[in-house]
């Protein structure tokens, strides 16, 4: 009886350890990881971005032109300098669903959405 508890013990712990591990490297939100607007010829890629509506979401704006540039939305109520060939971390949320415009102040050519759903 003890050494048929044990092998069901061992057996749980080898089925369900992998399962754990794999679930810890997940991020806790999957849309997240991709959540990312890079700045490259004065240009903001992908000029749009969706993300879902209703959660806090955190986007890095990383800008890989050797010039500064300010990320700036009045619809997102942000406005922030991005040192050339530097990362910056933006929270917004959670939004309604629709549609967010930003654009690069120094560089008002420059335009970009946010599409919440």
């Amino acid at each position: 009886m003890i050494v048929r508890l044990i092998v069901y013990l061992v057996l749980g712990f080898c089925v369900w350890l992998p399962v754990l591990s794999l679930a810890q490297t997940q991020p806790a939100n999957p849309a997240q990881a991709s959540n990312i607007i890079v700045i490259k010829g004065h240009q903001f890629i992908p000029p749009q971005l969706t993300i879902p509506a209703g959660q806090k979401i955190q986007i890095t704006v990383d800008n890989q032109d050797p010039t500064a540039e300010e990320f700036e939305s009045f619809d997102l109520d942000r406005e922030q300098v991005v040192e050339g060939n530097k990362k910056i971390t933006v929270f917004i949320g959670p939004l309604k669903p629709g549609t967010y415009k930003y654009w690069a102040d120094f560089h008002q050519d420059s335009k970009g959405v946010i599409v919440a759903q």
